[in-house]
């Protein structure tokens, strides 16, 4: 293990490598619960990049940008979608949520982590994008 990395919060090695496993786990689960939910895929196809949507708000500001970013890549809201999707048996509002995880897995298996009001390229799962040289 890398301890100044650790050290200065940065995520390597192994722990890098589990927190992308779990991000694909979690897509290939919601994946497989949508196809034995027998959703529609040309919704899942429709929805399946509005989360990425959120990146607009850069064009504001760094800040703004990674608060609404986050606010549409964290699981807060797609289990609250969850959640009331089973409470009221909305089949659309259950369909949406898996979709929702879909979108955060595969994007957290990738690399593209939560942002850090420094850039979009600074994410909890290290940077992304090419990196200028000092």
């Amino acid at each position: 293990m890398d301890e100044a990395a650790a050290a200065a919060g940065t995520v390597t090695g192994g722990v890098k490598i589990l927190l992308r496993l779990e991000g694909l786990t979690l897509f290939a689960g919601m994946v497989t619960l949508y196809a034995a939910w027998d959703g529609s895929w040309l919704v899942f196809a429709l929805l399946f990049f509005v989360p990425d949507l959120s990146f607009l708000a850069y064009l504001s500001d760094a800040r703004f940008g990674a608060l609404v970013y986050n606010a549409a890549h964290s699981y807060m809201a797609p289990v609250t979608l969850l959640t009331l999707g089973f409470g009221l048996a909305s089949p659309l509002t259950l369909s949406i949520a898996l979709i929702w995880f879909a979108h955060i897995g595969i994007d957290r298996a990738l690399g593209y982590g939560l942002k850090y009001s420094a850039g979009f390229s600074f994410t909890h799962l290290g940077r992304i994008g090419r990196q200028k040289d000092a």
